[in-house]
């Protein structure tokens, strides 16, 4: 077995397509039929079906997928691990983030990692869940820094702080000037949020529908957390977003929490690694340092 006909194989699996990933391997599409060949005499199975103008995995070939993917970990961080030996904090880390997360905890965390190992590098990957995810099992990442979710085997997550997510306007918003806002009395004004999807957006819209309200009007929908607070800052928009963002001023303005009773959502931000996989000795630094997180920064 060769692990080049491996990682072709892994290649054409994702793409489903075999002249795509030609495109993409810069080999020819014969070279990549071979391999498949190859692999299907080892096994002794076929690896891939015709689906309609493209292919697709057979059962034995989801099989193979599996442990194609785990080989090519394997090799990958042996090749890493052999390449840190004796080299202390120095190397490359990839961090998948969170937007709440990388605006407050990941730049003092930085620092810190930086002051120690000026030789190591970085690069941040910032997104959603579901975007970060998919990369971290591909092997795209060493490591995610996001908020709480099932435990999946093969992966270890710890918890870094808690988070709070409430209703916010700008200080200078009518509903600071009378008495103690109900969640009815928000469904008078409009709303910036993120779209349907987000989790914080499906809680909120969720929360109005336990209380058979109508769901938040929204004037504007922002795919770009960070987007929110500046724009709630500079109009008579209402938003849902982390209890962090209300410290400091936006611009010119301040921004409050609206104190509604049962729209606070509570969530717990963890750092996740594949288990088995290999941390070069910054990118274990680097999450000790995370974790770190909660022993000195209440929320």
């Amino acid at each position: 077995m060769d692990l080049r006909d491996l990682r072709y194989f892994e290649t054409i699996a994702e793409l489903q397509h075999v002249g795509r990933a030609s495109v993409q391997l810069h080999r020819s599409q014969p070279a990549l039929t071979g391999s498949i060949r190859r692999l299907e005499e080892d096994y002794g199975v076929p690896l891939f079906e015709r689906a309609g103008r493209g292919i697709r995995l057979t059962a034995g070939g989801k099989v193979l997928l599996k442990w194609a993917r785990r080989m090519r970990f394997d090799v990958e961080d042996a090749r890493r691990e052999l390449h840190s030996i004796g080299k202390g904090l120095t190397g490359h880390v990839r961090i998948g983030i969170v937007p709440t997360a990388a605006q407050f905890i990941l730049p003092e965390v930085a620092r810190q990692l930086l002051h120690e190992a000026p030789e190591v590098t970085l690069t941040t990957v910032v997104g959603l869940i579901d975007t970060l995810k998919p990369q971290l099992r591909a092997g795209e990442l060493d490591l995610m820094v996001g908020t709480e979710g099932p435990a999946e085997a093969g992966y270890v997550s710890k918890v870094l702080a808690e988070d709070a997510i409430v209703v916010a306007a700008s200080a200078n918003h009518e509903l600071f000037s009378g008495s103690r806002p109900t969640l009815r009395d928000l469904t008078r004004y409009r709303w910036a949020l993120q779209p349907p999807g987000a989790p914080t957006r499906d809680w909120l819209d969720h929360t109005f529908d336990r209380k058979h309200l109508p769901r938040p009007q929204v004037q504007v929908e922002a795919t770009m957390l960070l987007l929110l607070p500046p724009l709630i800052a500079r109009t008579g928009l209402l938003s849902f977003i982390s209890r962090q963002h209300l410290s400091g001023h936006v611009g010119k303005a301040i921004l409050k929490e609206v104190p509604v009773k049962d729209a606070v959502m509570r969530r717990r931000l963890v750092v996740t690694y594949r288990e088995k996989g290999y941390l070069s000795p910054a990118a274990s630094r680097l999450i000790e340092l995370f974790a770190a997180v909660q022993d000195r920064e209440p929320t």
